[in-house]
Formats: structure tokens, C-alpha cells, sequence
């Protein structure tokens, strides 16, 4: 017997076998079928959907659950346009804390001011506090001269802006935030996911560098599944700087691991390992994504997070000893050595596949996109970044560069996987937003930004269901309403493939059948 029978639906399916249905059987949190497969199943719970457009659950194949959920609760400076204004904020901010406390500042971004802040600024702010202002990107920061008096000798600055590595030593210093601290902060933010119809994430990171939170962050996911507070299913992306000689055995083929030699796979339905997260480059917004040409306006092309052999042995390593890899690569410089490294990886060693990503993928020139399909590496790209901050983009990029951000078209046609995703906080985590860019690619101004890699709402709707399932390893759970896949469904209040994405609702998001948002429907 079914547990709960759902008819009178618009189902999309994004199953080629059965794209569309009307019915949908549920048992135990899984599809049993649709249509005529469960019309003669007897069911607990009959539900008449009248008419209401049901799809898989959306999948966000990269984005920061404990960052967005500090963040929510941390005071911000998003609102303000005046250095004034900013150091207003950071003053009350830092009275309500302490002294001798951090102040966690987030929502900074030089380029609506004009200029960075400086330590000297917010020493005269800080009341004796420990002040870190995060830029948006999560690459840059600026803190104040008590800060820099902490960090380890040599850390470069520039009148307290810290970038890359600089950025991970000042984060590093402020860790690591608490369990609880962490367990409400991915409670937080996963819920917001669910009201954006979102029913699983990749984590895009843990463990080290600008993505570490805690040494222990790990133990925080698994506390909030224990205690029924992880509200959506979750991979976790592991620090490629975790790697290290564990004095495995000859024979295992593994020159370095994470302890235990933990991989991509180990865990259950609601949590587990996902890839091995490695940084080629910075961001665009902080300038320091690596280009092979410089920003238009700037003396400087940005830079490579680390020397070019080091991320390949990491890449190299980590494909040898079985990850999946996702490189984070925003500038066509990072694509290279990314694309590079694991061509070398795979040259070496064969016979490790690891449905490899580039996370980002932010400038690919027209040379890169086929080396992309030749080595059968998916491209997880943030669509709204375009949305949000396409205006500057294309401005540092220059008309000769602009039409190769964010691509889409040029990835489909040369047979790429093309998986959606939001990187927020950084910006809008809404998919509906992101497909409406991808169709479009209209920036928030009404800019249009490389219109021939626009994409059909439908190949919109696959990148965030069947294509991020596939490129997080969950095309035999997730991503489509199939016989055995995970219930997890989204309805919405129309068809994004015949109206426009960025203006539909969500009505209710359900979990492993369970409506856990929006509008009791069942």
C-alpha cells in the first residue's frame, strides 16, 4: 500500500523516458511510480493537486550552508554606499560586543564605495575589539591593526586588506566558531534553501583554508542530522589541503588521503562526502581570479592561489587516490592550470575515474570549452553571479571578453555538462532566478551579457535538477521524479518552461515526501 497517492498533477518529470505525468505513488519517502505504474495501488492518502506544477526537488551543486547561516546572523554593511556609512555600522557593531572580542562585519564590497577601507579606519572604530570586515566574495577581507599584529610574520596586506592566503590566515585567527554555533548556522541557511524549492546541496567546503569554519565542522552536520535539524541533504566538499601521507600501503595507490582514507561516496541518504575541493584562483569581484590578459583599467591579471605545480600534485593526488575533484576556477589563467592538471592526472592514471568538475568556470575562452568535453570535466556554474554583478564583469572584461563569462550554450553544444548552482551567500540563491539568467542573460540592470550562451528553459530546469543530481553523484537518487529516486519534490505556481522563472513562486517544498515548506498541500 502506497502512503500517499498524489493525482490531479502537472507533473514534470525531467525523465526523457516520461517527461510529463499526472500521478505520482510515495512509499517510505521514495517514487514508486507514476501514472498507470500506481493507479491501482491502494494508498493511505489520496491527494487532488488540482492542476499545481510538481518537480523534482532543486539541486544546488555548490554553495556555503555554515557561511550563509553566520552570515544571516552577523552584522552586515550590504545597505550602505559611503565609507561613512560603513564605519558607522562597524562602531555599533563592535559596542555590542565585548572588548576584546571579533566583530564579524559581512556584506563589504569595495567597488560600491569607490575604494577598500583601511586598517588605520577601522582602528578608529574598533573600541578594542578584534574587527574582520569580509568582502562578499569571501577571497578578501580588511581587518583592523589588532588583527594584523596576530597574523603570522610575512602575511602580506594592503593597509589591512587581506587577499587569498592573507584572507585564510586573518579567517584562521577568528576560528574556529562553536558546534552549536555551526549546527544553527546550517539550520539557518538550509531552510531558506527549502523555500527556494532546493532539496540538496554540495557543501563547497570544509576543512581548511577560506572555507574552514571549524577543525571539527564535520561533527556539526552530522549533530544536525542527529538532531533532526539538517533540513535538505548535503555533500560535503573536503579542503584538498586536508590531503596528507597517511604510510598507506604500496599496493593502495594512495600517496596521500584524508584520515581513515575517507573519499567521495562515504556516508548516507542525508550526508556524505562529495569531492575534493582545490583552488586554482581568487574571484572576480576582489580581483583576484588569475586571467592571461589583465583586467581592463587595471595593471594586474590577478594570481594563482598557489604555485601551478603544487595545485597539480594536489589534483593529481587526489584523482590518483579516488576523489572527485571540483577546482575552483573563475579566470581563463585557473581554467588552464585546472584543465591542465587533470589532464595530466588522467594521462597518468588512466583507469581513476572521478566525473571531475570546474566550479566556477567563470571566463572560458572559445579554445577551453572543447577541452572541457575532451576530458569529460562538468562545468558548475552560478548564473546569477552574472545577474547581480554582470555590469562590472563585462566592464574589467572588456567586449572582446565579456561574451565568454558564464557560459552556456558553448558548453551544451560541445557536449558538456552544464550543472547550475548559486555559491551563496556570495549572491541570490534562488534557482528560479538563475534560470531566468541562463535564458535571458539579463543582468539586473537589463544589461544583456554574451547572448549567444543563452540556453532553453528547459536545458535551465535540467542544469539545476538531472545535470547537479549528476555531477554531485545522485542521478540514481535525485533529479528527476523516477521509480526509487528520493520523493523530494518542489510545486510551484506555474510551468517555468512556458512562464518566465524569476516570476514564479514556490508553494511548498516536500522531503522525502514530507511537506517541510510552504503550504500544507499534503
Amino acid at each position: 500500500m502506497l502512503d500517499l497517492l498524489l493525482v490531479n498533477a502537472s507533473v514534470v518529470t525531467m525523465d526523457p523516458a516520461r517527461p510529463a505525468a499526472s500521478r505520482i505513488g510515495i512509499w517510505r519517502g521514495r517514487i514508486v511510480g507514476v501514472d498507470d505504474a500506481v493507479a491501482a495501488l491502494p494508498a493511505r492518502r489520496t491527494v487532488d493537486l488540482g492542476g499545481a506544477v510538481v518537480l523534482p526537488g532543486f539541486v544546488d551543486a555548490h554553495v556555503h550552508l555554515a557561511w550563509t547561516g553566520i552570515a544571516a546572523a552577523a552584522a552586515s554593511v550590504a545597505g550602505e554606499r559611503t565609507v561613512a556609512g560603513v564605519l558607522a555600522e562597524v562602531a555599533r557593531a563592535a559596542a555590542a560586543r565585548p572588548a576584546g572580542e571579533w566583530v564579524d562585519v559581512v556584506g563589504y564590497d569595495q567597488r560600491r564605495l569607490g575604494r577598500h577601507l583601511t586598517a588605520a579606519e577601522l582602528d578608529s572604530v574598533s573600541a578594542g575589539r578584534k574587527v574582520l570586515v569580509l568582502h562578499d566574495s569571501g577571497h578578501a577581507c580588511v581587518v583592523d591593526s589588532t588583527v594584523l599584529a596576530l597574523l603570522p610574520a610575512g602575511t602580506e596586506h594592503r593597509d589591512g586588506v587581506l587577499v587569498e592566503a592573507g584572507t585564510a590566515a586573518a579567517r584562521t585567527l577568528r576560528q574556529p566558531y562553536s558546534r552549536a554555533e555551526l549546527v544553527d548556522a546550517i539550520e539557518r541557511a538550509g531552510r531558506q534553501c527549502l523555500a527556494e524549492g532546493v532539496t540538496a546541496c554540495a557543501e563547497a567546503g570544509v576543512g581548511g583554508g577560506l572555507i574552514r569554519h571549524s577543525p571539527i565542522e564535520v561533527a556539526a552536520y552530522q549533530q544536525a542530522e542527529r538532531e533532526g535539524r539538517l533540513p535538505l541533504r548535503v555533500r560535503l566538499m573536503v579542503a584538498g589541503d586536508l590531503l596528507r601521507d597517511l604510510g598507506a600501503h604500496p599496493g593502495d595507490d594512495t600517496p596521500r588521503a584524508m584520515d581513515l582514507g575517507l573519499r567521495t561516496g562515504f556516508g548516507g541518504d542525508w550526508l556524505s562526502l562529495g569531492a575534493l575541493k582545490i583552488f586554482t584562483d581568487g574571484g572576480m569581484m576582489a580581483r583576484t581570479a588569475a586571467l592571461t590578459e589583465p583586467y581592463v583599467g587595471e595593471s594586474h591579471a590577478g594570481a594563482l592561489y598557489a604555485d601551478e605545480a603544487a595545485l597539480h600534485a594536489v589534483i593529481r593526488d587526489g584523482h590518483r587516490a579516488g576523489w572527485q575533484l571540483a577546482v575552483h576556477a573563475i579566470g581563463d589563467r585557473g581554467v588552464d592550470v585546472a584543465l591542465d592538471g587533470i589532464a595530466a592526472a588522467q594521462r597518468e592514471f588512466p583507469g581513476h575515474a572521478g566525473r571531475h568538475r570546474v566550479e566556477h568556470a567563470g571566463l572560458v575562452r572559445p579554445d577551453q570549452v572543447p577541452r572541457f568535453a575532451e576530458l569529460g570535466v562538468a562545468a558548475v556554474v552560478q548564473p546569477t553571479f552574472l545577474w547581480s554583478f554582470g555590469d562590472d564583469y563585462a566592464e574589467i572584461m572588456g567586449p572582446r571578453r565579456a561574451p565568454w563569462l558564464y557560459r552556456g550554450r558553448g558548453f551544451l553544444d560541445h557536449g558538456v555538462r552544464l550543472a547550475g548552482s548559486s555559491d551563496r551567500p556570495v549572491t541570490v540563491g534562488a534557482p528560479l532566478r538563475a534560470m531566468q539568467f541562463m535564458i535571458d542573460r539579463r543582468s539586473r540592470s537589463g544589461r544583456v551579457i554574451g547572448p549567444a550562451e543563452a540556453i532553453t528553459a528547459d536545458e535551465a530546469l535540467r542544469a539545476y535538477t538531472a545535470e547537479a543530481a549528476y555531477v554531485c553523484g545522485w542521478e540514481r537518487e535525485l533529479g528527476s521524479i523516477e521509480a526509487g529516486k528520493h520523493a523530494d519534490l518542489v510545486v510551484l505556481d506555474g510551468d517555468p518552461r512556458s512562464a518566465a522563472p524569476a516570476d514564479l513562486s514556490v508553494r511548498a517544498t516536500a522531503v522525502a515526501g514530507e511537506v517541510v515548506h510552504g503550504e500544507l498541500l499534503w
